[in-house]
């Protein structure tokens, strides 16, 4: 693996989903693949568990670890290119990618959509303009348009709760459901989870099905061939994963069409699942988009959930020490 972006770069998804697994019973096993490997970690946007995770992960595996905050700990970066630099960027991603890569291994970049043009945030300019000029393998900590750390922790754990459960098939009805919220969120963790589950679904490990409002459809080429499913109660019944988080809207960009509380997960809601598990990526704002009955309930996958985070990393992280 080179670079870690999105599901694309995977070769084989079902050995990385085990890795992660392997990695979490047994986290030092391969520390001298980063031994005198360095990776640094580069912050667009605030971050909790991405942030320790990865650096824990790549501590498990032997690396030193440098992390900086964009605009905090560094000068703003330019990312246009062939622009007149006399605004508030006072330098350009050619210089200080190229630099930061001269100092690091491996790289790490977490920067959110703007959510302000559509176009410019598909992409995916922070990420592209990294790739491109750091000369070394850059991983996806969060991006415009995907999250795909999360959507593998997201894998890690529901084979781990398939493994565990008599009650869960081997096939498990898999619902991603629209949340409820007063501001626009990225859709990036939503157009992720779709992307590798669908995946997982064309491979006959889950089948996969997406409910939200009439408004809220994410982009085509994420949503695939998930059934949507605008009645929320039709989509829940039988489910064995519940997948909760907001997104903006795609086609009528970065708004917010709708609060409707009644798309807020209760106990009642998962009261018509197949005793289904609740997943949601964190954070969350609760008795807003999810009750605290369900949060803090048997049912409640999400601390296990946000654990994964450092196996999903550890998994990735070993690919590419692998290729250096």
């Amino acid at each position: 693996m080179k670079n870690f972006l999105s599901l694309a770069d995977v070769t084989d998804l079902d050995a990385l989903i085990q890795s992660g697994r392997d990695a979490k019973a047994s986290p030092f096993a391969d520390q001298q693949l980063g031994k005198n490997k360095t990776i640094g970690l580069i912050f667009f946007n605030s971050s909790l568990r991405t942030r320790l995770s990865t650096q824990k992960a790549a501590q498990n595996l032997g690396m030193n670890v440098m992390m900086m905050n964009v605009g905090q700990d560094s000068w703003g970066l330019e990312m246009e290119e062939g622009v007149l630099m006399n605004g508030d960027k006072a330098e350009h991603i050619r210089e200080a990618a190229a630099v930061i890569g001269r100092y690091c291994d491996i790289i790490g970049i977490r920067a959110f959509a703007e959510l302000n043009d559509r176009e410019k945030d598909y992409r995916e300019q922070v990420m592209n303009q990294f790739a491109k000029y750091a000369r070394v393998p850059i991983v996806n900590l969060e991006s415009a348009t995907r999250h795909p750390l999360q959507s593998l922790a997201d894998c890690i754990t529901i084979e781990e709760a398939k493994a565990t459960s008599s009650l869960i098939p081997a096939r498990p009805k898999v619902v991603l459901t629209w949340l409820p919220h007063f501001k626009p969120l990225p859709q990036a963790v939503a157009n992720s989870f779709c992307e590798w589950m669908n995946a997982r679904a064309r491979s006959g490990d889950v089948e996969f099905v997406v409910t939200h409002p009439e408004g809220y459809e994410l982009a085509p080429e994420f949503v695939g061939d998930a059934p949507v499913i605008y009645n929320r109660a039709e989509a829940f019944a039988g489910a064995d994963f519940i997948y909760g988080k907001n997104w903006s809207s795609y086609a009528q960009y970065g708004q917010v069409l709708t609060q409707d509380p009644s798309w807020a997960v209760t106990m009642d809601d998962m009261n018509r699942t197949n005793s289904g598990k609740f997943m949601h990526c964190l954070p969350v704002r609760r008795n807003l988009k999810v009750s605290d009955a369900v949060l803090d309930g048997p049912q409640s996958l999400v601390i296990e959930q946000a654990a994964n985070r450092e196996w999903s990393a550890q998994a990735v992280l070993k690919e590419i020490l692998k290729t250096l």
